[in-house]
């Protein structure tokens, strides 16, 4: 199992840790700040500062075959320095803080689109350029409308909070499940909210600011009918 720092404190910038698996695709540590790919957002670059100084270059993160488990994804070239590390190994991970910056304003943007549009998620994409929703709907949406919503709930600075509910409240509650297309991760007897106060409440395991006015300026950039049945909105910093 790798500890989740990013889930408490998605602002961590680094951490120590230890590796405690290696082979040919990549590194696995006992805890990392760095957010695999998942729930549509992109996975964290960065690097790995070892001990006598070397730095290993990470270009992506995954989750690992076995559940619980992140691997960080070296880039090309350092096929070398990766074959010489073992288990046991001190590291010092650093995620590219500018990224991830972009990921959670983008990410807390889409939650803010979601309360602005009240329909079913049938497909998502939070990168560091843009951030994406498909909506379940048939009724055209208004580009301008959209983005003056999304600029007064910037504006308000509502505090964003994460909790953990039992999975049976979700049960019981699963108007909070707005995605069609990614369901929040289960097995752990506990489900991670997002709460955007006064705005928006749904499960999500990505990564956010902590108020609203971090988001700054965003804009629609495009709206698109991508079938009979299918809204796609996109956003940009």
């Amino acid at each position: 199992m790798t500890e989740e720092l990013f889930r408490d404190d998605a602002t961590l910038a680094a951490c120590d840790a230890r590796i405690t698996a290696r082979d040919d695709a990549g590194v696995q540590l006992d805890r990392t700040v760095f957010y695999p790919q998942g729930g549509g957002q992109a996975g964290d670059r960065g690097r790995l500062r070892l001990a006598d100084g070397r730095t290993l270059e990470i270009a992506d993160t995954r989750k690992g075959a076995q559940p619980g488990t992140i691997v960080h994804l070296p880039a090309p070239g350092q096929e070398a320095l990766l074959a010489r590390l073992t288990a046991g190994d001190p590291v010092r991970a650093e995620i590219d803080t500018v990224r991830r910056d972009r990921h959670r304003r983008l990410h807390t943007a889409t939650h803010l689109l979601c309360a602005l549009v009240p329909h079913p998620v049938d497909g998502c994409s939070i990168t560091a350029d843009y951030a994406r929703l498909d909506f379940h709907m048939t009724d055209p949406l208004d580009k301008a409308e959209l983005a003056a919503g999304l600029a007064r709930l910037v504006a308000a600075a509502h505090p964003v909070r994460a909790r953990w509910v039992d999975e049976s409240e979700l049960d019981a509650n699963p108007g909070l499940v707005r995605s069609m297309s990614v369901q929040p991760p289960r097995g752990q007897g506990r489900v991670r909210l997002i709460e955007i106060d006064g705005v928006d409440l749904q499960p999500c395991g990505g990564t956010h600011v902590a108020n609203t006015a971090e988001i700054g300026a965003v804009q629609v950039t495009k709206i698109e009918k991508k079938s009979a049945r299918t809204r796609r909105v996109v956003l940009a910093l």
